[in-house]
């Protein structure tokens, strides 16, 4: 029942019913009802503010616990890294050594993986930075697998070829030489026999009479036999692949044509004294890589470990060339 409301009239002495309209009733409601909205929404801006809600807080806890298994991840990927990092070495170092390849040159293995652009979205997170950290070492980390993976390849094909290879690269003398007896010079600074002045001598000579056979180092293809090269005379350039070959120089005849598969042992030549020469003898280079390196390290097929230092002694001294 609702409440009735009274005024004192002092003139009649009397107590008079009010009677309230009902829009001072209806702006009263109002006026609670609008005090109460304020109220509930002050209240609910501070507890938004100031306290966290139920699900707020599980999704706090989620985000540390994803942030320390970021941390975690690039732990672990600093450790991988490190393992790839001495798998290069090996690489490198051992297993292409074996075979005779050039390593992969660090340019390669550590270029560039996409730009800023790539990583611009993560920026954008509260914990972008760590997102962006493990994103680029795991970019890192693959791409240098994937060419890690490509260099195994390579090794394994060279490993199944080893045999091939073995009998290609030049394993002995090129003239028969019993008893070291037809050295004649060695590689590097030499007197020239003609001009008479220091030269570098980019081979070795071996005496011998003029008409004594010549043999292939190891299995190739002719790519030259001819007396076009001014200096060399008659001579012959094999072809042995794996970034090798071998030249013959100062031949008195020649035994193969350009384009001719041969094998180890085979006769390509005979000694002579074309082009510049003093004496009949046969000037010997191994090309490697597009280099004249010193032939004394590739007879290995032919020498025992005293005859290599017994010729090396004899390579090394300052006598005369014949070329």
């Amino acid at each position: 029942m609702p409440k009735v409301k009274y005024v004192y009239n002092p003139k009649a002495l009397s107590y008079e019913k009010v009677q309230i309209k009902w829009r001072d009733r209806l702006l009263k409601a109002l006026w609670f009802l609008l005090t109460g909205l304020v109220f509930a929404a002050v209240t609910i801006f501070i507890a938004y503010q100031y306290f966290d809600s139920p699900k707020e807080k599980q999704l706090k806890r989620e985000i540390e616990q994803l942030s320390f298994q970021y941390e975690l991840l690039n732990k672990r990927m600093e450790q991988v890294g490190s393992v790839l990092e001495d798998l290069q070495e090996r690489d490198d170092n051992i297993y292409r050594v074996i075979f005779e390849a050039e390593p992969i040159p660090g340019e390669i293995r550590k270029a560039g993986f996409g730009g800023v652009d790539r990583y611009r979205a993560l920026l954008n997170f509260d914990n972008g930075s760590l997102m962006l950290e493990s994103s680029k070492k795991l970019d890192k980390i693959s791409k240098q697998l994937y060419i890690q993976s490509k260099s195994f390849d390579e090794v394994f094909k060279l490993a199944k070829s080893k045999e091939i290879m073995l009998q290609s690269i030049p394993a002995i003398q090129p003239i028969e030489n019993k008893k070291l007896k037809h050295m004649a010079s060695g590689y590097g600074w030499r007197m020239h026999p003609i001009y008479k002045i220091q030269h570098f001598h980019s081979g070795m000579d071996f005496s011998a009479p003029t008409g004594t056979p010549i043999y292939s180092t190891g299995n190739g293809t002719v790519v030259r036999a001819d007396a076009g090269e001014r200096g060399y005379g008659l001579h012959v350039v094999v072809n042995h692949g794996y970034g090798y070959q071998t030249l013959y120089g100062h031949m008195s005849r020649l035994a193969v044509r350009p384009g001719q598969k041969i094998k180890r042992g085979d006769i390509i030549g005979y000694v002579g004294s074309t082009g510049t020469s003093t004496a009949p003898h046969l000037h010997y280079e191994v090309i490697k890589g597009g280099n004249k390196v010193n032939p004394i390290s590739y007879y290995y097929n032919d020498l025992t470990p005293a005859e290599f230092e017994a010729m090396l002694e004899q390579a090394s001294q300052p006598t005369q060339s014949f070329d």
